[in-house]
């Protein structure tokens, strides 16, 4: 069973190179409207600052992810500086996904830490990106989105995930109830039928699932149905086929859903998406 990949299949990794090379004195890494960022530091010392909430100090070979749009500031040696590769960095269509919501607004990992074939995929990453060669860009995008897909398996190896749906496929048991739902949206749940996939008896499911994932298991799959919705109707899908595709009898009933759950129906939904994010 893979854990992730119903996820990452519906809400799909993206990247896009906007720095290679030294980073000298102050920069400033303004919000970016509907992506977060993955920088990677492969030599130099770097502080981080983010406004007044104090600030962090990087002295190894580390990889700093923002999952959702955040504002931020490098100090480097003025002279010095330090050798990073930065990414732009998308999870699903918005940042308002089962993916991006489960994780903390900063990960800071050391390089050492990706899992076993993580060096050479860095490697071939700073080699392309510090080289200028024709393509490079092309192949350092996906050699991000790779890196981004290691930093989520980590994250859950570790255990470092408190709760949502990532905390939740960290447990094996759960984990099956949740790669159900994953998978076949569109399918009818029940309570029962979840529990029975995940082993376990009804109430004791229910507990545990709620402990872990932070929702009861029927409000998260009706959260995770209106996400992937979101995601279709940002693709530019009708709202038919939408509805079908998530598990709702009609039209009509999803706008209903996605009214309650957003407080804005499919159609005034979609125009507020920046255009940029309105793409096939």
């Amino acid at each position: 069973m893979d854990r992730l990949h119903a996820l990452l299949q519906r809400f799909s990794v993206s990247a896009g190179m906007f720095h290679s090379g030294p980073l000298c004195g102050i920069n400033e890494i303004p919000e970016h409207a509907d992506a977060g960022q993955l920088h990677l530091i492969r030599s130099g010392i770097v502080e981080i600052r983010h406004g007044d909430d104090g600030r962090e100090l990087i002295e190894t070979p580390s990889l700093l992810l923002y999952p959702r749009p955040r504002a931020h500031r490098f100090l480097t040696d003025p002279e010095r500086g330090a050798d990073m590769a930065c990414a732009n960095v998308r999870l699903g269509a918005t940042p308002d996904n089962p993916v991006t919501r489960a994780l903390p607004p900063l990960v800071v990992m050391p390089l050492e830490q990706l899992p076993a074939g993580g060096a050479g995929v860095l490697e071939l990453l700073f080699e392309e990106a510090f080289s200028g060669l024709c393509g490079h860009r092309h192949v350092v995008d996906r050699l991000f989105e790779v890196v981004l897909v290691m930093v989520l398996r980590r994250l859950m190896d570790q255990g470092r995930l408190d709760d949502g749906p990532l905390a939740g496929l960290a447990d094996p048991q759960l984990a099956r109830a949740l790669t159900a739902m994953h998978d076949a949206p569109q399918n009818g749940w029940t309570l029962p039928e979840l529990a029975a996939r995940a082993g376990m008896s009804r109430s004791r499911f229910a507990e545990a699932f709620a402990r872990t994932v932070g929702q009861t298991p029927m409000a998260y799959l009706a959260g995770y149905r209106i996400a992937l919705a979101q995601d279709l109707l940002r693709r530019g899908r009708p709202l038919g086929l939408v509805a079908e595709a998530v598990g709702y009898g009609s039209a009509t009933a999803l706008s209903r859903a996605f009214s309650q759950h957003c407080g804005l129906s499919p159609r005034d939904w979609r125009k507020t998406l920046p255009e940029r994010t309105l793409s096939p």
